[in-house]
């Protein structure tokens, strides 16, 4: 599948697109068995979930952000129409482009504070969840251009792909798109450096740029000092878990402002991409084996029983450390999160 020889411009050849396919596949299969679960045997269809792909993603989107743009399962629902040519295939300007960018920042922000209200303890509340959001990556996929409208546009994962997806170090083909359309710019896939202020040109790319590096890190922090309810959605249930991760947004989005004249741009989007994912794995390793904030809350397996504490600490600072390397340290990759294919050749016929 990984071909070092790749370049960019060129086209995968049968065998790799037939390999590609069959992992494309493999993991659709796995997103539609967790669908099923979390209707039909919710318990465990929560802990897969939840406490296993969830957990895994951020790590994977920091050190393979290709490789996720490839496989996710969500990505491959919403190109069905594209790969069976019944795709209207228009092209989304840049002004349609910022919007949905926003919307999928704004969807972040309210969704996730939802799985403290429901989604955490309900398994089918979560697949209803999902189903809408593949109905929309399908209606989507049915009017625009490859991964224009869904996979860069309105997908609420999207944005934390430019946030932690800002040192990509692995060469990776593209495996949707078999030529190039240029259907959005800049394409997220094929633009090297890429990172949530790459694009300024609007005040709605601005703002959304500035809510996710500056407000995300508070944002996670907040998250995790709210607890998760089994009851029936109340004003109060939502403003407790509405409202610390707000705080916390609040408080960065300051922290933010000063430290902008005083630290080059570069470095301060990576401080505080590096502050939102240590700040996960800070609460949520612990909290996948019973020694989170709230026992029992996301717990994957109890081993409070069998564990000491600071071995768990040690597996999370170890993990925080390797981050701070990979996203603030280390030398700033300039390969795109995949690699370009060839441009679409137009032919025109004279009549």
């Amino acid at each position: 599948m990984i071909n070092k020889s790749f370049k960019p411009g060129t086209t995968l050849s049968a065998k790799s697109i037939r390999y590609w396919r069959t992992v494309q596949l493999i993991f659709f299969l796995i997103g539609l068995c967790i669908l099923l679960c979390l209707i039909f045997l919710p318990e465990l269809g929560i802990h897969l979930f939840w406490n296993i792909l969830i957990p895994i993603a951020p790590l994977l989107l920091v050190v393979a952000t290709g490789l996720w743009r490839n496989i996710c399962p969500m990505g491959t629902t919403s190109l069905i129409p594209r790969h069976l040519n019944v795709s209207q295939r228009k092209s989304l300007d840049a002004e349609q482009l910022s919007k949905l960018n926003f919307i999928a920042i704004v969807g972040l922000f309210i969704i996730v504070p939802l799985r403290h209200a429901i989604f955490n303890t309900n398994g089918l509340a979560t697949a209803i969840l999902l189903s809408s959001l593949v109905f929309i990556a399908i209606s989507v996929g049915l009017k625009y251009e490859w991964k224009s409208a869904w996979c860069s546009g309105l997908c609420p994962v999207h944005p934390v792909e430019k946030l932690y997806g800002l040192k990509n170090k692995l060469k990776l083909p593209n495996a949707h798109c078999k030529t190039c359309h240029k259907c959005i710019t800049p394409c997220p896939d094929k633009t090297p450096g890429l990172h949530p202020l790459t694009n300024k040109k609007s005040f709605l790319n601005k703002l959304s740029g500035l809510l996710l590096v500056a407000a995300f890190p508070g944002f996670v922090w907040g998250w995790f000092q709210v607890k998760d309810y089994e009851s029936i959605l109340s004003p109060q249930i939502l403003l407790d878990v509405y409202g610390l991760p707000f705080l916390g947004m609040l408080f960065t989005i300051l922290f933010y402002i000063i430290l902008k004249p005083y630290v080059r741009k570069d470095l301060l989007i990576s401080l505080f991409s590096f502050l939102a994912i240590a700040f996960y794995y800070w609460y949520r390793i612990p909290a996948l084996f019973g020694f989170g904030i709230f026992p029992g809350d996301g717990m994957l397996v109890n081993l409070t029983q069998f564990v000491p504490e600071l071995v768990i600490t040690s597996i999370s600072t170890s993990l925080i450390i390797f981050l701070f390397w990979w996203i603030v340290l280390s030398k700033k990759s300039k390969i795109s999160w995949l690699l370009r294919p060839a441009y679409e050749v137009k032919t025109s016929f004279l009549k």
